[in-house]
């Protein structure tokens, strides 16, 4: 698996993830996801075009940098993710705390927004 970051023009964090989020592949990039919530930047986008595969793992460490940047303020989005990866963040329910968008456009103009948990 691989992470890739980029600040985008518009404020946004982008993290591009690609690869299967399984327990190895998040492993591999579970650090460098972390280390980028803990410098605590206020929108991050995570795009999952490239994400084959997602796992409990993976959503674990989705969740967790997901709460641990909300506790300081910070929004997180995810963009674009396949079919089937999409199917299991609906299973879990993943959008009640990561709104998930369809393409990367749209979850970075929510993520523009005004906070609406303010």
């Amino acid at each position: 698996m691989e992470l890739t970051t980029e600040q985008r023009a518009d404020g946004i964090q982008q993290m591009v993830l690609a690869g299967r989020m399984d327990g190895t592949g998040t492993d591999q990039v579970a650090a460098g996801f972390t280390a980028l919530i803990a410098t605590r930047p206020p929108r991050v986008v995570v795009d999952m075009r490239q994400v084959l595969y997602l796992s409990s793992a993976g959503i674990r460490l989705l969740l967790s940098n997901a709460k641990a940047l909300r506790q300081h303020g910070g929004r997180m989005a995810i963009a674009g993710p396949r079919p089937l990866v999409r199917e299991v963040l609906d299973i879990v329910g993943m959008a009640v705390l990561i709104p998930v968008h369809a393409d990367l456009e749209s979850a970075c103009a929510a993520l523009a927004a005004p906070n609406q948990d303010t």
